[in-house]
């Protein structure tokens, strides 16, 4: 990792690989979407709105398609493995919502954790056997907030709070990519897993929790912190195309990680834990119904 400026333009050609990236049609997947089609990817959509979709698709050009895929419904998850054919060179799993008011995706999981961390874990493991080099998570800051309560993933007998359930699917992301690296390396596949964050990046996710005093807060961090999606996708593309060690986390190297270049960065003591991380992959796959296949 010779260069610290790292940007887009540092990106290497793609021609000739396949990346699927959710979460495609707005924000940070859009700019990935288009960055990585830039050089020469052959980037797939996978979003829930394929009207949407399209329309982002057109922006990118020939090489991008459009497939649908609601990560919060575990049946769209199956459809979408079952109806891929060929090899993934990368999977990029970014979609997600933040701080929502409580609600249950279509198999009654707390939609935070069914849409960012199991939707994902279901959907990478039913897509395992596909790729080839490498699955990028992205996860947040907020993870350092998190807490994994094993008994109540989906706080069916929690008071709600829409932070912790937020920080706690960011801390699943982070957990899922450690364990998922440890069975790859003990299986001897070559297949990489790393976990990414944008910082502070100011895009429509930050305008959905229903609640005017948390909007106004991120309207104020937006103006005065944030930085564009843009810089936010570097993180996700450094880690998607850059020779990197297993299990690495990318974020902005400037104040306190909410903006600047990519550069390997730091986890809080629980994301770092094994013990958990297997624990919550053994919770993921009884929630899911869907185990690791054989991979190597």
């Amino acid at each position: 990792m010779t260069n610290t400026r790292w940007t887009a333009q540092d990106l290497p050609r793609m021609d000739g690989r396949t990346v699927v990236v959710t979460g495609a049609n707005s924000g940070l997947g859009l700019v990935t979407s288009r960055e990585l089609a830039r050089v020469g990817a052959r980037v797939v959509l996978a979003v829930r709105d394929t009207e949407r979709g399209a329309a982002a698709a057109r922006e990118l050009g020939g090489a991008a398609e459009v497939r649908r895929l609601d990560l919060a419904d575990l049946t769209s998850i199956r459809e979408f493995a079952d109806g891929w054919s060929g090899p993934i060179d990368v999977l990029i799993n970014n979609a997600g919502i933040m701080m929502v008011p409580e609600g249950r995706t279509a198999d009654g999981f707390e939609r935070q954790l069914g849409t960012n961390h199991l939707g994902h874990f279901a959907l990478t493991t039913r897509l395992l056997p596909q790729i080839t080099d490498r699955v990028v998570t992205v996860s947040s800051q907020a993870h350092r907030r998190g807490r994994i309560d094993l008994a109540d993933l989906n706080w069916n007998t929690r008071a709600y709070n829409t932070t912790g359930a937020y920080g706690q699917s960011k801390l699943a992301n982070l957990l899922f990519t450690l364990e998922l690296q440890r069975r790859l390396t003990a299986a001897g596949s070559p297949v990489r897993a790393l976990a990414a964050h944008p910082g502070w990046a100011a895009t429509n996710l930050q305008s959905h929790t229903e609640n005017r005093a948390a909007d106004l807060v991120m309207a104020v961090g937006n103006k005065l912190i944030a930085q564009d999606a843009r810089a936010g996708a570097l993180p996700t593309l450094f880690a998607a195309t850059q020779d990197i060690p297993p299990a690495s986390y990318v974020g902005p190297d400037g104040f306190y990680e909410t903006r600047g270049y990519p550069t390997l960065v730091g986890r809080s003591r629980a994301a770092a834990n094994p013990e958990l991380a297997q624990q919550l992959w053994e919770a993921s796959e009884k929630l899911t119904g869907v185990t690791l296949p054989a991979v190597g």
